[in-house]
């Protein structure tokens, strides 16, 4: 499954927990794919797909929670709804807290599942198409030259080229040359659109 559609992970050890959910999801035309454990998951070839773990809180040796912390630390972002057959008010809390999108107890209200994990899987579209978008802008920014990159972090602070010129000590010509390369290659239309552009990378105006 490499098309793009959505899948919804299950994780659960209750073998039967999970072929129900399994096919109440494949009933909406959402593909599901089963593990019995989180190793499961992790040691699994995952589609390069949105979406989200549905993901039982208690199971045998690692705890849904301490998975959730894992998941972080591997950076794999999927959003997740946890199931738990045990009304543990602290646990949700910690859950949601987490970042968890819902805490359901077993049985399962099959339409807050549904909704759940519909909203798990449009925050996780919202979240592949912004890493895109960041990715090809940083793309762009490694296509600058090192002397692109200083004035742009100047450029950024709105300062006038004369002044960008004298902090870097170049002429104020070739600091008109380098300002308009940057904008070409960043493919920028405004001092704005750069400064948003710097936020979404990360990059701090120079202070110089």
């Amino acid at each position: 499954m490499t098309d793009g559609k959505p899948v919804v992970f299950i994780i659960d050890d209750d073998a039967s927990v999970r072929e129900g959910l399994e096919d109440l999801f494949q009933s909406i035309g959402v593909a599901a794919l089963t593990f019995g454990s989180p190793g499961e998951f992790l040691q699994s070839e995952r589609p390069n797909a949105p979406g989200c773990i549905v993901l039982d809180v208690r199971l045998p040796g690692q705890s849904g929670l301490e998975f959730q912390r894992q998941l972080a630390e591997v950076d794999i972002h999927l959003p997740i709804i946890f199931i738990s057959g045990h009304g543990d008010i602290p646990m949700s809390v910690q859950a949601m807290k987490s970042g968890a999108i819902e805490f359901l107890t077993k049985p399962l209200h099959e339409q807050r599942l549904l909704d759940a994990v519909q909203a798990g899987l449009e925050s996780d579209r919202a979240r592949r198409v912004e890493a895109l978008a960041v990715g090809e802008l940083r793309s762009r920014y490694e296509s600058l030259t090192p002397r692109e990159r200083e004035v742009f972090a100047l450029v950024i602070t709105g300062r006038p080229n004369k002044q960008i010129a004298a902090a870097l000590e170049l002429s104020e010509m070739t600091v008109k040359v380098h300002r308009s390369q940057l904008t070409r290659k960043m493919h920028a239309k405004s001092v704005i659109d750069l400064a948003r552009m710097a936020d979404k990378l990360g990059i701090s105006p120079a202070r110089a």
